[in-house]
């Protein structure tokens, strides 16, 4: 998030200082477009590659990422990202060509392996995923946002500007997600792997709505973060996600509007490259004041080639789902690139280089097979397909070129994989190899089963067999197995939960056991009210909150019958309320309590039922059932594993 070398101070007049050098940018970069100084007889391709550091017990999130990557002080490939338990690695470009893809592949599991390497003194590996199922919404606090100044500076830029109170995610699936947050730090949700293509600038603009309109399908065979803090949502939550995180609007009674800086864009592109960059300038504000500018037009009275720097930071912090990236090529040349970013990491690196394979066979086929795609579908579907895609992935249902209704699977089948494989006959890859990674999306589309289709199917299997945090990390350690062994995701069978050999819930804390689907009463419900539900229910303790949801009280099943037992005895039939009855100001915790802490607890005020109050709110509630289903799940296991080391 954001470039390597930025500034921590944005003074008024650091501020002032940078925005003239982003015009002069602006202008270099269009003499330098109109002059034909640009590379353009060379075509390449890259890569970034993200992950998450996990546990190789528990398979959660371990914020080590500065402690490895002062192991391995002088790997120039390897670098932070915005948490502590992510780290990136910068493949190196290749032409896009012969064996392009085995090149970046090798060079991408060598790099792997290395990391993996020096995670094990600290019990940890590494995990390609778009989005990790044990994660949970404490790792993304304050605390776990990497050490760096750049970071810390985006964060406080984005706090300035944010018009409402807090971040909010909102969104739904088969579960539903409501939940604030007080950092964009949530954006450290999302892991992704970023492929790079260099094109001329007298092809971008062909190119890059090229790009526009294959988005959708795919994201589509490619989804793989359907699983958010336990809850089944989107296909592909990270679209939502990262919008969403570091999103500073807020709901007006008017209706102006506002654009999010993770955006997927706002028409089609008309003449040059430019209008991106003079787009998100006029949009967006500045974050980020960065030191390290030069005289970019200075550079081009010398003859030099400019780095752009001061555009190229303020590129960095307008999120583009297909961004256009400038550079300058080992020749002293500058380039520009079209960089995908809707692609997930994961579920293997295969299924990885499939997608890329995929996306840039299309990239180059799509050129050859239409003169200019606009006249062939509208703007606003493209940006309808790419909403469908990350709601329901393979499940989709596009309109395409003349408003033809088709399916992901199908568009992909009879009409994009041989566009995308002319594509790589025409840059000379070899065949073996586009037989290998067209063959894995062709299976994909056949079988309708990418990550996401079976990340969603996995979980509600397990969901059902065990507790949530169980059945996440079951999901996460197959996942890992499966990665390890490399072999694509069409191929994986359904996890059990004996795939999980050791589950340690010692460390769980509340939050990730506690109820939040609750039912609650008001002070001034009358009892018989609350009987009848609790039956209904079958629960033996009710929450009392007032009208803001902050509790109050607590009502159990033996409050009432204690109640109705002394008025069957007195035979009186008076109407009695919640609040005569209730117990005010009962044991509450907080989330952040640990499982072992909660049982203490119980067991010393000898109580059945902890309500979980976040600054006076309810929000959970953790019983004595809930301990004895994990309690049951642990023997049940350990016969199992008893059972299958007799046989």
């Amino acid at each position: 998030m954001g470039r390597k070398k930025d500034n921590s101070s944005n003074s008024a007049k650091q501020m002032q200082l940078f925005i003239q050098h982003l015009l002069a940018d602006v202008q270099a970069l269009e003499h330098m477009i109109e002059e034909d100084w640009f590379e353009k007889d060379i075509v390449r391709m890259g890569a970034e590659q993200e992950m998450v550091i996990i546990d190789q017990k528990t398979f959660k999130p371990v914020p080590i990422a500065m402690e490895v990557i002062a192991k391995m002080k002088g790997r120039k490939w390897l670098d932070t990202e915005l948490a502590r338990f992510n780290l990136e690695i910068n493949l190196s470009p290749v032409v896009f060509s012969k064996d392009c893809f085995q090149q970046m592949e090798q060079e991408t599991r060598t790099y792997l392996k290395e990391i993996q390497q020096n995670l094990v003194p600290h019990h940890s590996d590494i995990l390609l995923t778009g989005i990790l199922p044990t994660l949970r919404k404490f790792d993304l606090e304050v605390h776990n946002l990497t050490p760096k100044q750049r970071y810390k500076d985006i964060l406080e830029a984005m706090h300035s500007q944010l018009i409402g109170n807090s971040f909010e995610l909102r969104l739904m699936g088969i579960d539903e997600l409501l939940v604030k947050h007080d950092s964009p730090l949530l954006e450290a949700c999302n892991t992704s792997f970023q492929v790079h293509l260099q094109v001329a600038p007298a092809n971008f603009v062909k190119q890059y709505n090229i790009s526009q309109a294959l988005a959708a399908p795919v994201l589509a065979i490619a989804a793989n973060s359907p699983i958010v803090f336990g809850k089944r949502l989107w296909h592909e939550n990270r679209i939502a996600i990262f919008q969403q995180a570091v999103d500073i609007r807020t709901t007006h009674r008017h209706m102006r509007q506002r654009s999010p800086r993770v955006t997927f864009g706002s028409g089609w592109l008309e003449k040059s490259i430019l209008e991106i960059y003079k787009e998100d300038i006029a949009r967006f504000r500045v974050l980020l004041a960065g030191v390290a500018v030069e005289d970019s037009l200075g550079q081009i009275e010398k003859g030099k080639t400019p780095k752009l720097s001061a555009l190229q930071l303020h590129n960095s912090t307008v999120y583009r789902w297909n961004r256009p990236c400038y550079g300058i090529s080992p020749n002293g040349q500058p380039h520009l690139r079209i960089e995908n970013r809707v692609l997930p990491a994961g579920p293997t690196v295969v299924d990885e280089y499939a997608n890329a394979a995929f996306w840039l066979g299309l990239m180059v086929g799509m050129e050859q097979e239409v003169e200019d795609i606009t006249k062939h579908i509208s703007w606003e579907d493209v940006r309808d397909n790419f909403g469908k895609a990350a709601r329901f992935g393979i499940d989709s249902k596009f309109t395409w070129f003349n408003d033809q209704k088709i399916t992901a699977a199908e568009l992909i089948l009879k009409h994009l994989l041989p566009i995308a494989r002319k594509g790589l006959t025409t840059q000379k890859v070899y065949k073996k190899d586009i037989d290998k990674y067209l063959s894995i999306i062709e299976s994909r589309a056949t079988k309708h089963m990418n990550g996401a289709r079976w990340a969603l199917r996995s979980f509600t299997k397990l969901k059902k067999e065990a507790s949530n945090d169980e059945a996440v990390s079951v999901l996460t350690a197959y996942m890992h197995k499966n990665q390890k062994e490399g072999n694509p995701v069409h191929t994986w069978e359904l996890p059990k939960l004996s795939d999980l050999k050791v589950y340690q819930p010692a460390n769980l804390k509340v939050d990730e056991i506690m109820e939040t689907d609750l039912i609650t009463v008001r002070q001034e419900d009358i009892i018989e009210f609350v009987a009848e539900m609790m039956d209904w229910k079958r629960i033996r303790y009710v929450p009392v909150e007032d009208t803001k949801g902050n509790l109050v009280g607590l009502v159990t099943s033996r409050m009432l019958l204690k109640q109705f037992t002394k008025r069957q005895r007195l035979k009186k039939q008076s109407t009695i309320t919640v609040e005569e009855v209730m117990k005010k100001n009962p044991i509450a915790i907080s989330p952040e309590t640990s499982v072992t802490d909660a049982i203490k607890i119980m067991k010393e005020n000898k109580i059945g039922c902890l309500l979980v109050v976040n600054e006076g709110e309810l929000v959970g509630v953790v019983t004595e059932s809930n301990f004895l289903s994990l309690a049951g799940r642990l023997i049940e296991r350990s016969a199992d594993t008893k059972a299958t080391k007799n046989r």
